[in-house]
């Protein structure tokens, strides 16, 4: 009995820790840290992860006290963002969370403002360097951190110049970053001489190495559409009357009454020969919006929207294409080697699958979303994300309608142009 209980309890003292709770990755959001890949980030300045300072343990992503290694930067930049994490320090600890941060020769800080992380009891802060704050610019209101060595939730949102920071599940920090007030606080701080000071709009998530520990763990991050400050020009590409916004690429000899009519306001493509309408203005960052359907008796089909069309015109253009085909409408194709970058566990070569099935039944309309802002692009279809893609290259191009040997219908094709940030 006592062996017994000797080796019963040797097997307990061998068990591993519990795992960390995981919080729901919510729809539309990309895990930057699941608890045990470090995949996602890279050291400031470096192309691979830190080799000291940063390790995983117990789930989460902990900077040792002393360890070295300095800020971590996710590989991927953001714009626009909701960015929800939990973190927590040990006594007297001190940290931060920077986002659009930009590499350069000088501190990750120079570049990306910071949600302040401390340990609040122990350094008595003045308000705007407590925790939840703007470092330096924004001081939290309405909730405190937990003591040392718990868990606070986290969350930083981000859509053009309006900023929101939470801790613990309250808005704490709001700010504008293009109102008077702000301009005010910043001509006062020690960032009014620092250039290049939250001059970019897009960038890094940093975590920073200030030398003490400190542990994050369920990072995710949903990137976000622009605001609509940046929505300009509306340009009806098709009316249900004419198709004065489009040429045709096709089979010399092809007329494009061919292929295309119009019929009771609907856009008709015949599908054979293969080749594509393509608008005559060439167009950079937009929010493109069409519905499509295809024909029951045909048992659906195949099509596609290719964006940022260049080069010579031929079947498969150079371009990033969100496909139409039945069943994987709001996958991605990059043709003639466009450059962008997709979720890689949903990417084999050229081909980014979409999340989920958002198509109605074949003979029913479905509706289009495309955001091409700058180097990211999302799909959305019939109101749901279902993909997405960035590092894509910025370049004016057409936007081609396929034909692609089935029968397909296209109606309300418009196009809103995005200002710059």
């Amino acid at each position: 009995m006592l062996f017994t209980l000797a080796l019963a309890g040797a097997c307990a003292s061998q068990d591993p820790p519990p795992a960390a709770p995981r919080a729901a990755v919510e729809p539309g959001f990309v895990v930057l840290f699941d608890g045990s890949s470090t995949d996602a980030w890279r050291g400031y300045g470096s192309e691979t992860f830190p080799s000291k300072g940063w390790v995983v343990r117990d789930g989460a992503l902990v900077h040792e006290a002393g360890g070295g290694g300095g800020d971590l930067i996710s590989k991927r930049r953001f714009g626009n963002f909701d960015l929800r994490f939990e973190w927590k320090v040990a006594p007297r600890g001190n940290s931060g969370v920077m986002f659009r941060v930009v590499e350069t020769d000088e501190p990750s800080y120079v570049t990306g403002p910071e949600y302040q992380i401390l340990d609040d009891a122990a350094h008595s802060p003045s308000p705007d360097t407590a925790a939840g704050a703007l470092y330096r610019l924004a001081a939290p209101q309405g909730a405190s951190p937990r003591p040392a060595g718990e868990w606070n939730e986290a969350r930083i949102v981000l859509v053009e110049n309006r900023l929101e920071h939470w801790l613990g599940g309250k808005k704490v920090v709001e700010v504008d970053f293009a109102s008077p007030e702000y301009a005010a606080r910043l001509a006062k701080s020690k960032f009014a001489s620092w250039r290049g000071f939250n001059a970019h709009r897009r960038g890094h998530i940093c975590l920073q190495d200030h030398g003490d520990e400190v542990a994050f763990r369920n990072v995710r991050i949903r990137e976000l559409p622009p605001g609509k400050e940046r929505h300009g020009e509306e340009v009806v590409l098709f009316d249900g009357t004419s198709l004065d916004a489009f040429d045709a690429h096709l089979p010399e000899g092809t007329r494009l009454s061919d292929v295309w009519s119009i019929v009771d306001g609907v856009l008709v493509c015949k599908g054979k020969p293969a080749g594509y309408l393509y608008t005559r203005e060439r167009f950079e960052s937009f929010v493109l919006t069409l519905e499509w359907r295809f024909v029951p008796e045909h048992g659906g089909g195949n099509s596609g929207v290719l964006m940022r069309m260049t080069g010579e015109h031929r079947v498969w253009p150079r371009s990033l294409e969100a496909q139409l085909m039945s069943g994987s409408a709001g996958d991605f194709y990059s043709i003639g080697e466009f450059p962008m970058r997709a979720a890689p566990e949903r990417t084999r070569g050229r081909h980014t699958r979409r999340l989920g099935g958002q198509e109605k039944p074949i003979g029913e309309w479905n509706r289009y979303e495309i955001i091409a802002d700058g180097p990211w692009v999302q799909l959305a279809i019939n109101g749901e994300v279902v993909n997405e893609a960035w590092d894509c290259a910025v370049v004016p191009g057409h936007i081609c309608l396929q034909s692609e040997g089935v029968e397909i219908h296209f109606r309300a094709i418009r196009l809103t142009r995005l200002l710059p940030p």
